[in-house]
Formats: C-alpha cells, structure tokens, sequence
C-alpha cells in the first residue's frame, strides 16, 4: 500500500481554516466559545508540535532512559490531571493517583510489549510510547471519574456510612456500594466505546494506521490489542484509585472525616 501523503506548514494553516469556521459560527450565535477555542487551538498546535519534534529525537536516539523519561513525563502530567479532577485540596492523592496510573500501565502495557507484540527491544519508542500514551490518556479519564464519584457519594450519604459504622461495619463494608458505582462510573466511556467500535467511528489507532499505508486488516488486530488492553488498565486504575482514595475519609479508629 502506499505510504502517507505528508502534511507541509501550509497544510496545517489550511487545517486552522476550520477552527475559524467554529469561531465564526460561535460568534454568529452569540455562545462566548471564541476564546476557548483559540485557547485550545493555540495550545494543541503547539503541544503537539513539541511532541513531534521531541518524539523525532527519542526515535533517532533510540536509548531506553530517553523513553521512560518520555512516559514517566506523561504519567505525571496525567495523574496530576486527574488529581485536579477530584479534588486538588485532598492531601496525600496526588501520590496514590500515581502509582495506579503506574501499576495499571505497567502491567498492561508490559504484557503487550512482552507477551505479545515481542519487539526486538522492549524499549523500542515505535511501540512503547504510543501504547503507554493510549492507556494513560484512557486510564487518567477514568481515574478521574471513579474517583470524583466515590468522592460525591461519601459526602452526600454520609449519615448511612456513619449508621453502617455504628452498626460495627468496617470502612470498606461502609462505602462498597459507593465504590462499585464509582467503578462503574469510570468505565462507562470505554464500555460505550466497546459496543459501537467500528460500527459508529474508526478509532485512532486503525485510522492512524490506515492512512499511513498498513493493511486495514492489521490496522484492526492491534486496535483489538489496544482496545483490550484500555479496558484492563481502566478497571486496574479505577479499582486502585477507589481502593486507596476512600481510606483518606477514615482515621486510625474507622470515624468518617469528610
């Protein structure tokens, strides 16, 4: 197959047309989006292209401390993402969001670069980089969710959990119907996707390889792959993420402190 028509600078201007179709359009209709969505445009362009050229030195470098300091660089910016996402005034979160983000890529990622895909180096950056960013965007989102409605659901039935407790409930018996929805709640998004994948949109991965000339065929196998491997990292996380957030509610005698 033939391999990708490359983008010049001009192309990308034109690609910014579009953007000031939106603007226009939201000023038309009186909606005071203009400035958020040059606030966004400007930061996408300008993130992404960092990316890219960043990217480009990791791969001509090829050296495996290049590319854990690309992802650990990543897993920070996204557990902190998802740390705001909670709530930012709760001491002591930022670190356990971090190790689930960790733990879950690690162990999902690993097993696609050793069990399966098999690469001559584990650290090659063509695999490593672009499944690690996948997983951590997807798990970060779901973190996030998990953790702000276990959050909402401790402040909001916090009589029950106190009743469960007075009745010589432990902690975790007190808020496991809470956690379960929180659960629940951080794989909505990715089950969704699940149902209608290939059906109502092309996700990234199989376009991404599709338009750079890969048979659509393997296009498909490793969205399967990565796909499969979102949907582990989502559960790990949020399951990590609710497991340790709802300790933070509780002292060393089982009182609720929210």
């Amino acid at each position: 197959m033939n391999t990708a028509i490359e983008l010049d600078y001009v192309d990308l201007a034109l690609a910014l047309g579009m953007i000031g179709i939106t603007i226009a359009l939201s000023l038309w209709h009186n909606l005071g989006l203009e400035k958020q969505l040059a606030i966004g445009a400007g930061r996408s362009l300008l993130q992404l292209s960092v990316v890219g050229y960043l990217l480009d030195l990791v791969f001509v470098l090829n050296n495996w401390l290049a590319v854990v300091a690309i992802i650990m660089i990543m897993l920070s910016i996204a557990a902190i993402t998802a740390r705001n996402r909670i709530d930012r005034k709760i001491p002591g979160i930022l670190p356990l969001v971090w190790l689930s983000l960790l733990s879950s890529t690690a162990l999902t990622v690993g097993y696609m670069i050793v069990v399966i895909i098999q690469p001559a180096n584990w650290y090659e950056p063509q695999y490593l980089i672009p499944l690690a960013g996948m997983v951590l965007g997807n798990g970060m989102n779901g973190a996030a969710l998990a953790g702000d409605r276990l959050l909402t659901g401790i402040k909001q039935h916090r009589l029950e959990i106190e009743t469960y407790l007075s009745l010589g409930a432990t902690p975790k018996q007190a808020i496991f119907n809470y956690q379960k929805q929180a659960i629940r709640t951080g794989l909505i998004p990715i089950l969704n996707n699940m149902m209608v994948v290939g059906l109502v949109s092309l996700p990234g991965m199989l376009t991404g390889q599709v338009i750079a000339g890969n048979n659509p065929l393997n296009a498909a196998s490793y969205q399967i792959l990565i796909l499969f491997a979102i949907v582990a990292a989502n559960f790990i996380a949020t399951l990590l993420v609710t497991e340790t957030l709802y300790r933070k509610f509780f002292n060393s005698s089982m009182q609720l402190q929210v």
